[in-house]
């Protein structure tokens, strides 16, 4: 089989972890890198300023969208003119205005584009999902849910925007969370949030509260902090990022129903044999679950849509529902306004 010759746009950090999937893989190669800011290339690869210069000398197979989150919606917009299936970084966009604008050029010219909410790929994620779609703990009832952990001094002084508007963990981490929650209950319909700086007092959230309605009528809490010395968060509990620490007998979400419940990522599973009552006991399991990367599984499936053999797992249309979420709980929590509500 011929080789896919794949380009990426963005050198930092998620731009060379794509990188090395593409180097590990066995069905593609790299064959240039867009980056104003670079001085060289990895690996000597040809090193363009631009994407569209890019697209025009070297016309690739597919691209890596790993740009900052401003570039994501004209960079795919650039690889849509040319013809060229991409992969757009979450989030798909900044505003719901540049989303929604993608998306329709999407719909409009039947163009391959897949978004990188890179967890729709995680095995838990999917056992759990199947699990609950399936009726292992009936009808859904609650979620209760965390990403509370502590990002070190050094995150911020590296790049002092993370201390500013924008780069609190709403923007930044809970993007994720929100796309996790949505594959295993369901759309949300409403948002409620109370935010705190009190520990860092930036002027951005460290400490956020926030509340869920989901479509089938669940409830959901959920809790995020980036300054609690804590391991309550997917990446340390999960193992599937090997650069955090990692607590693979904690649990971050309980996702309880009304005959049983499921806690992640460990998957077990309490499920009630008679009667469900707090009286009688529940029946203990785990579901199972292969390890997998995430990153290399996505990668996978992008090479997949390259060749015109599978859709996008996440289209840029469900990538935006994950954005509306998102961003009205940065506005909840920005402003404590009513409960936000969503409407088809």
């Amino acid at each position: 089989m011929k080789k896919l010759r794949v380009a990426l746009a963005g050198l930092g950090v998620i731009g060379r972890a794509h990188l090395a999937r593409i180097a590990a893989s066995a069905e593609c190669e790299a064959c240039a890198v867009a980056d104003p800011c670079a001085s060289a290339a990895p690996e000597g690869l040809p090193l363009y300023r631009s994407l569209a210069e890019l697209l025009d000398r070297e016309r690739p197979d597919g691209v890596i969208l790993a740009t900052p989150n401003a570039a994501h919606v004209e960079g795919a917009l650039e690889c849509i003119a040319a013809g060229v299936p991409c992969l757009v970084e979450k989030p798909v966009a900044d505003t719901l205005a540049d989303a929604r604008r993608l998306a329709a050029a999407v719909a409009a010219s039947g163009a391959a584009v897949l978004v990188g909410h890179h967890r729709r790929h995680s095995p838990i994620l999917q056992a759990a999902a199947a699990a609950i779609a399936g009726g292992a703990i009936g009808r859904v009832v609650a979620v209760m849910a965390s990403a509370v952990f502590a990002k070190p001094a050094r995150y911020f002084d590296e790049a002092p925007w993370r201390s500013r508007p924008g780069g609190g963990p709403i923007l930044i981490n809970l993007v994720h969370e929100i796309d996790n929650l949505r594959l295993l209950i369901g759309d949300i319909v409403e948002v409620q949030a109370l935010a705190s700086n009190a520990v860092r007092g930036f002027a951005v959230e460290d400490t956020v509260a926030i509340n869920l309605r989901f479509a089938n009528g669940a409830l959901g809490s959920f809790m995020l902090s980036d300054c609690a010395a804590s391991v309550r968060s997917w990446e340390q509990t999960s193992g599937e990022n090997k650069a955090y620490d990692h607590h693979g007998d904690e649990d971050c979400y309980l996702v309880a129903g009304t005959r049983g419940s499921l806690a992640l990522p460990t998957l077990r599973l309490l499920s009630a044999e008679g009667e469900a009552s707090w009286f009688e006991p529940l029946a203990a399991s785990r579901i199972e679950a292969s390890p997998a990367d995430p990153l290399e599984r996505q990668f996978r499936h992008f090479c997949a849509m390259i060749r015109g053999e599978a859709p996008p797992l996440m289209p840029v249309a469900e990538a935006l529902k994950t954005l509306e979420v998102t961003l009205a709980v940065a506005a909840a929590a920005a402003t404590r306004q009513a409960p936000t509500c969503f409407t088809e």
